[in-house]
């Protein structure tokens, strides 16, 4: 069921936004805990901050993008966080056509809520 409210979408989708602000890479389903979050590299790959910033007032908001540094692989999923590192897993979105790298490389990621 779809939000007939404009603005209830947009104060649920801000609160989303709000609950994890750091974005994975994952190189197989993450499940419900973050699992299969990328490693190795170097740079090593790390998490990312993004910032969200909310649309015009239709329950979508967008994160600033970032960029991983990460070693070959194949890369399926993006997670949100609440932290740097640890911290509790938000959610995550399949990647619609995985990511194959051949060799160490970066991947931008601009993550997008749509509260319906």
């Amino acid at each position: 069921m779809a939000i007939a409210v404009t603005a209830t979408r947009e104060t649920l989708a801000a609160a989303y936004a709000g609950a994890g602000t750091w974005i994975s890479l994952h190189t197989a389903s993450p499940s419900t805990t973050g699992a299969n979050e990328a490693t190795g590299g170097s740079p090593a790959y790390a998490r990312k901050q993004t910032t969200w910033t909310p649309g015009a007032s239709d329950g979508v908001t967008t994160g600033s993008q970032v960029t991983f540094d990460v070693p070959a692989g194949t890369y399926t999923h993006v997670g949100i966080w609440s932290a740097a590192t640890a911290g509790t897993f938000i959610d995550s979105y399949d990647i619609p056509v995985d990511v194959v790298m051949g060799a160490q490389g970066q991947i931008q990621v601009t993550p997008t809520y749509t509260q319906s």
